[in-house]
């Protein structure tokens, strides 16, 4: 899966499931996406506004997760 700014949050979740806890460690300001409003917006919200919102830059968040998800399926 391609992750970039226009990445729908429903569509990561749904293909990894456990990333939300990983950028909630990553940052407690994405904490929002497993609050109960969180998994309501979470069907139409993309990475690039969850950052925004959260005040992390996309570029830097988009890194991370490649890095999380190239060393999970590594394994």
């Amino acid at each position: 899966m391609e992750l970039n700014k226009n990445t729908r949050l429903a569509d990561i979740v749904e293909k990894y499931p456990w990333l939300p806890d990983k950028l909630v460690e990553m940052d407690s300001r994405f904490q929002i996406i497993k609050s109960p409003l969180g998994m309501l917006l979470i069907h139409t919200a993309t990475l690039g506004e969850a950052c925004k919102r959260a005040g992390y830059p996309v570029e830097t968040v988009i890194a991370e997760l490649q890095k999380l998800v190239a060393g999970r399926e590594g394994r």
